[in-house]
């Protein structure tokens, strides 16, 4: 009775092996993996947005709806629980998705604004604060390049013969992945121009 057993289980290995049910668990640990550094960065720039608002308002308290429109769209980021399981659910993947896009819009039309003023240009601590805006743009990116391939690896296999049938058998199904709206928001990060414009020459 116990070597029937050692038998069934061995070949109950064997055949979850070959089904593709081993390539199924690995495939969604590299989604799980790769998500869980995109929401990393994301938190990174979220936590960026305060200080950069007030970095700003110190120099152009003029701008308050370029500033509001930033502070809203950051709330609203907030607002969303950004849980492991949200890349199982399309709709609120979307909505997380849309979120993040206008907080992208959102900074962008705040790097536009300090063009305007040199000083705030030229201001350390807002220096400091682009040089970490930008470097977290350029992770943003790689993460989500490296979470776009994982899903796409994992939803081709649960999709290819045979481990189409493992997949319905155990449940597993397709994964939401990023649509990308605006190829240049996230192959490249925001420009960051640190010079100061140039002073007016004497008798100008």
């Amino acid at each position: 009775m116990r070597k029937l057993l050692t038998v069934l289980v061995t070949l109950a290995m064997l055949s979850l092996t070959n089904c593709g049910y081993n390539a199924i668990q690995s495939n969604d640990e590299q989604v799980k993996s790769a998500w869980s550094e995109v929401l990393n960065q994301y938190q990174r720039r979220a936590d960026l947005v305060p200080n950069l608002v007030n970095s700003v308002k110190g120099f152009a308290q003029q701008e308050k709806d370029v500033l509001l429109g930033v502070t809203n769209a950051r709330a609203k980021v907030g607002s969303i629980q950004a849980t492991p399981e949200l890349i199982n659910d399309p709709g609120a993947f979307a909505k997380f998705q849309a979120a993040q896009g206008e907080l992208t819009s959102a900074l962008s039309k705040l790097l536009v604004v300090t063009e305007n003023y040199p000083q705030l240009k030229s201001d350390a601590l807002f220096r400091d604060l682009m040089a970490q805006l930008e470097g977290t743009e350029n992770r943003i990116t790689v993460a989500r390049n490296r979470y776009i391939k994982a899903v796409q690896d994992y939803n081709v296999g649960i999709r290819t013969f045979p481990t189409n049938l493992t997949a319905m058998a155990f449940g597993y199904k397709e994964k939401a992945n990023f649509t990308v709206d605006n190829e240049k928001e996230i192959s490249s990060a925001p420009k960051v121009d640190f010079n100061p414009a140039p002073a007016p020459a004497p008798g100008k």
